[in-house]
């Protein structure tokens, strides 16, 4: 018995085809050729414009420590204790000093009142009185001097709190508890910002990257979010490096509102490196139909919807474009909301 012969209609999807649009496009759109920025993703680093560190300003042992990596300090606010016992025997000997020229005063003070009335009624000297009056002058002094000894000594004792020397983020503590200290040794790494970030490039870039231009930076983290740019921040290169270390490129790009990344956090950063001819209709002019992204064009009169390969999508003049790569040519007219 022969077998039954089974024909199947072939489909084929032409590039055009006539599919009605909504009644609500009637604007044209010209496609026409447009220059665009070519952008390169790399990645950036945020870093502080300033960081500064807080430093011992006496020796001694570090009895206290009361900052820790990743805190915010005030200037002024004690980040470190520092002691010295030397200290305080020098203000026990500061103190017994005084004590004892305040008892050598008491004395002096006596013999010049003494030399004062021996003098009033005639049996004393000038000469035994202006010594008397030079002695209780001479442990004035003294004791003024001992007491200024005493301030110094005292004044280092409070040198021992170290002070943070700006608002900002605590990045590193290099010391602990019962560390024996120098003068001026580091204590703590505080950053205040402002925060940027540091690019750094291959060489090959250096002649396309501009200061001024625009870029964009991913959000936190290393991957960019969903979205993709759609969701990153705009910035700006304010800074291009004139020397190329080891084949890099260094620029700087300004971004708001990263003050509450770590410092040396890296994230994406799209830059501008070149640029290139697109051709590219308005998003609201894609339909997207069983997979195929279709767009509307008018030919002698005639609509038909022509099948597209989108690219990227971008802003030209505040309108939202995306990039055609196949199905038009420049000249062409599409049928927009």
């Amino acid at each position: 018995m022969p077998r039954p012969i089974v024909r199947f209609a072939a489909v084929a999807f032409a590039a055009t085809t006539a599919i009605a649009p909504p009644k609500s496009w009637a604007a044209e759109f010209v496609v026409q050729p447009l220059m665009i920025a070519e952008m390169k993703a790399v990645f950036g680093q945020v870093e502080s414009r300033i960081v500064v560190p807080a430093r011992a300003r006496i020796s001694g042992t570090v009895r206290e420590i009361r900052i820790h990596e990743g805190d915010q300090v005030r200037e002024g606010e004690v980040a470190a204790l520092i002691v010295d016992d030397k200290l305080a025997l020098q203000l026990n000997a500061a103190d017994a000093k005084i004590e004892a020229l305040n008892s050598q005063l008491e004395n002096a003070h006596l013999q010049l009142e003494r030399a004062q009335q021996l003098r009033t009624s005639g049996t004393g000297s000038q000469a035994n009185l202006d010594t008397a009056r030079m002695q209780f002058e001479v442990v004035t002094n003294q004791i003024a001097a001992a007491n200024a000894e005493k301030s110094v000594i005292a004044q280092s004792a409070r040198e021992g709190d170290v002070l943070a020397p700006a608002t900002g983020r605590v990045l590193t503590v290099p010391v602990t508890p019962g560390s024996v200290v120098l003068a001026g040794e580091e204590i703590a790494r505080i950053a205040p910002g402002p925060y940027y970030l540091r690019l750094s490039l291959p060489e090959r870039h250096a002649t396309e990257i501009v200061q001024g231009s625009d870029v964009l930076v991913g959000g936190r983290g290393l991957p960019h979010s969903a979205g993709g740019e759609a969701a990153a921040r705009e910035g700006k290169i304010v800074k291009v490096y004139p020397e190329i270390a080891d084949g890099r490129v260094i620029a700087d790009v300004e971004v708001a509102g990263i003050g509450d990344y770590f410092v040396n956090e890296r994230t994406l950063v799209s830059i501008p490196v070149g640029k290139r001819t697109v051709l590219a209709v308005p998003s609201g002019a894609i339909r997207t139909i069983h997979g195929i992204d279709y767009v509307r064009a008018v030919n002698d009169g005639t609509e038909m919807d022509v099948a597209v390969i989108l690219g990227e999508t971008f802003d030209n003049d505040g309108k939202q474009l995306v990039e055609v790569l196949t199905g038009l040519h420049a000249g062409d007219r599409v049928v927009t909301p």
